[in-house]
């Protein structure tokens, strides 16, 4: 059984059962998948050209803005802004927290039935690798498993099938334990 869908999902569970195994907390993880797939997309899209790059500051096209620290979490290689929240930590977009309730619907629209069974394939992954390693090697295994774009099919976020017998594979590979 393969499932048909885009990979920016696919990235963003994983990396919110990555950010879970990190010890953060689901709604946490949630939040911080979805801006991790969401700076990706960005990056590829200034790749390809479809985005323009963002102006430096102090460029013509404006002044230098005054640079406040701002708080973020190292993330699969990539470091997530993030706004503390009463209820926790919560990546940022634009500045604001961002919803995990709105990432847990966008997450059950993109796999459907199943969602429950791709999770748990992932969360069995992460759980076979100590956090440590795992903060290390997350990227290179989703590069591993992501949806595979059919031959010939080319475009902005065309749908690929994912194996989530690759994933078991991927977990009995490194000794199918939880670390």
């Amino acid at each position: 059984m393969t499932v048909k869908i885009n990979r920016a999902p696919v990235l963003t569970m994983w990396a919110a059962v990555v950010a879970e195994r990190l010890g953060h907390t689901e709604a946490e993880a949630l939040t911080l998948g979805k801006a991790l797939a969401g700076l990706n997309a960005q990056s590829k899209g200034r790749r390809l050209g479809i985005y323009a790059p963002r102006p430096k500051s102090g460029t013509p096209s404006g002044p230098a803005e005054p640079q406040t620290p701002s708080a973020s979490v190292d993330l699969m290689g990539r470091a997530i802004p993030v706004v503390r929240t009463r209820q926790g930590v919560r990546a940022a977009d634009k500045g604001e927290a961002m919803d995990p309730s709105a990432v847990r619907r966008y997450l059950e629209s993109k796999f459907g039935e199943h969602l429950a069974e791709v999770r748990q394939a992932m969360v069995d992954l992460a759980r076979s690798y100590p956090p440590s390693e795992l903060a290390d090697c997350a990227y290179g295994l989703y590069e591993r498993f992501r949806p595979q774009v059919p031959k010939g099919e080319r475009g902005w976020g065309v749908a690929g099938e994912l194996d989530p017998a690759l994933l078991h594979r991927l977990h009995k590979a490194k000794g199918g334990k939880s670390a």
